[in-house]
């Protein structure tokens, strides 16, 4: 059997090699390193697959965050609200931009925050509500769009984990996720669901006048060479790392269907599992499985790691401990129970390998390893 990987690239470049090693060659012998032509293009076709009408392209998913919050006016105070279940840099960029940081519980089924909790948040200095499409699919955007309608507030997407996720509206219709809001935001760390070979991240909106806005933050603060409009940063993606997405993104919607499969067959192989909780899916979203995530009961978690660590299976713990807790943000003043959700999702959650290129005699070692274990205690 192959060597079992949490996100297995070095097979996936095996795979692409050819077309990648083609465009890394292109961009070498252009010289274009900073701002080539393969910069625009990717902008261009990735607008087109998300359905968008403007995509700016940044250095990484955590400055895509920042530009965006530096780019609403917001005043330092202001409040952001966001999830208590996620990757720092959700919280980070509000944080460090002055702004408050206000941390709601997201729904234990789908770790998504939701419009109900967000709700209860919303106080007079709220200007901004930031979900995160966590482990793949959609946070309830309607009602969070509806939430930000009847008070004024901006809504920025974290889409980092949800690359090609669809969020379906009540009459049907199928928007890419990061493209509900006022801005969305995604990263291309390589081990994302469209990764490039180091960082880099985008922006998404299709607002013209944002568009406009966020281009010049990212780029110094300029709209015209030497003139600064705006108070900017130094955030781009290289042109090697454009050249790369472009030919992953030709690949994205099969890679994301290969995902599905490998989900499919983890739900089937584990629904009797006892102690095992499968991840739920959202009746509005399609899930593109960036992680695979069960819940594992009754404090056993960490033993089953083990166990499956034993067997040559990797897993891993997104995430050990809950934002409100970390030090750098004890200043908020939350206190260690008011996030009852996120603390037990932090003791049992546990996300399997998952990767397109998983097969099956790997996902037959990896369920059987799990269903032993169970089998043993």
């Amino acid at each position: 059997m192959r060597e079992i990987q949490m996100v297995d690239l070095s097979l996936q470049y095996e795979n692409l090699r050819t077309e990648i090693d083609g465009a890394i060659r292109s961009v070498l012998e252009s010289t274009a390193f900073i701002r080539g032509p393969e910069v625009k293009l990717f902008e261009e076709e990735l607008s087109r697959y998300l359905g968008i009408k403007h995509v700016i392209s940044c250095g990484n998913g955590t400055d895509a965050l920042q530009i965006v919050l530096m780019s609403l006016g917001l005043k330092p105070g202001d409040e952001v609200i966001t999830t208590d279940f996620t990757f720092i840099a959700s919280l980070e960029t509000i944080a460090l931009l002055g702004f408050k940081p206000v941390i709601v519980d997201p729904e234990y089924g789908t770790f998504n925050i939701s419009a109900r909790g967000v709700r209860k948040a919303i106080t007079s200095r709220t200007r901004a509500i930031l979900p995160v499409h966590l482990f793949g699919q959609c946070a309830d955007m309607s009602g969070i769009m509806e939430l930000a309608a009847e008070h004024n507030l901006y809504v920025i997407e974290d889409a980092a984990q949800a690359a090609g996720a669809g969020f379906i509206k009540a009459g049907g219709e199928v928007l890419k996720a990061g493209t509900i809001g006022n801005a969305g935001t995604t990263s291309f760390f390589p081990s994302k669901n469209l990764g490039c070979y180091g960082d880099g991240g985008a922006i998404f909106t299709a607002d013209d006048e944002l568009a406009a806005k966020l281009r010049s933050i990212a780029n110094h603060g300029m709209k015209q060479r030497y003139h600064y409009d705006d108070i900017g940063i130094n955030s781009r993606l290289d042109t090697l790392q454009a050249a790369i997405l472009r030919v992953k993104l030709r690949y994205l919607d099969s890679f994301n269907m290969a995902r599905k499969a490998a989900a499919d067959f983890y739900d089937e192989a584990l629904a009797d599992a006892p102690l095992v909780e499968v991840p739920e899916r959202s009746a509005f979203s399609t899930h593109i499985f960036h992680q695979y995530t069960i819940k594992v009961k009754n404090g056993l978690r960490d033993r089953l790691k083990e166990h499956l660590a034993a067997r040559n299976v990797p897993a891993m713990v997104y995430y050990p401990g809950p934002l409100h807790l970390q030090k750098a943000y004890r200043y908020l003043g939350y206190g260690e129970n008011d996030f009852p959700v996120t603390s037990a999702l932090c003791s049992e959650v546990l996300s399997l390998p998952m990767h397109p290129d998983l097969d099956q005699e790997q996902l037959n070692h990896i369920t059987g390893s799990i269903l032993e274990f169970f089998e043993t205690i």
